[in-house]
């Protein structure tokens, strides 16, 4: 095996992204009942909201891919609106009257939506997104990115423990983050990159972004 091919990032996986939304869903499920109107982390949504744009944003990634002609240039038009000034701007809202647990089946079912559509799109298919045109391994990764970011923001206000895969963490930064740090913790180094910690020797960022640009475009 040549050096480059070993130094080339292990892909990302339909699997990768089924197992980060199981265990995101295990963990909120431990959530008090009443504790989902407490604000996320630093966020400035509460943690219902919170997961209502993680399911709009794993949908969202689903819907790129569908179309026969996947979109170059935009997202697909769905509508997205705001329940409340300051709220996220979804096209996913969950039933409040089906509690914690029908808000968790509608994270469940659209991580699954995302996870079928990596699995089944051709790797040569190619869709926007505002970071980058993006194949199925990408939008996976973002998913999984945003999966265990916002489980971290809902954790805080939650008062869960909440500590990702140090493998998946891995796979995604090399596929997403290509200039985060090497030889750091994996988890920390994510949540680093996304401007959520502080990381030793690096100056905590202000401003950050993913790179969803096939391998080797």
């Amino acid at each position: 095996m040549s050096p480059s091919a070993q130094a080339q990032p292990a892909p990302v996986t339909p699997d990768d992204l089924d197992r980060a939304v199981q265990l995101a869903v295990a963990t909120l499920g431990e959530a008090p009942p009443d504790a989902w109107d407490r604000k996320a982390g630093s966020l400035e949504w509460d943690c219902w909201e919170t997961v209502e744009h993680l399911s709009d944003d794993l949908f969202a990634y689903a819907a790129q891919l569908g179309p026969r002609t996947p979109p170059l240039t935009g997202e697909v038009p769905f509508v997205w609106e705001s329940r409340r000034p300051g709220g996220p701007a979804n096209a996913i809202h969950a039933d409040r009257a089906a509690g914690p647990a029908g808000l968790l089946r509608v994270l469940e079912a659209s991580g699954a939506l995302l996870v079928a559509m990596a699995r089944t799109t051709p790797a040569r298919v190619r869709a926007y997104h505002s970071y980058g045109v993006s194949d199925p391994e990408g939008f996976a990764a973002m998913g999984i990115v945003e999966t265990l970011v916002h489980t971290h923001d809902l954790a805080g206000g939650l008062s869960l423990r909440w500590a990702p895969p140090p493998d998946i963490c891995a796979r995604v930064l090399g596929r997403l983050f290509p200039d985060a740090p090497d030889g750091t913790d994996p988890w920390a180094t994510l949540l680093w990159a996304t401007g959520r910690a502080d990381l030793p020797g690096h100056p905590r960022l202000t401003t950050w972004r993913w790179y969803g640009a096939p391998r080797g475009a």
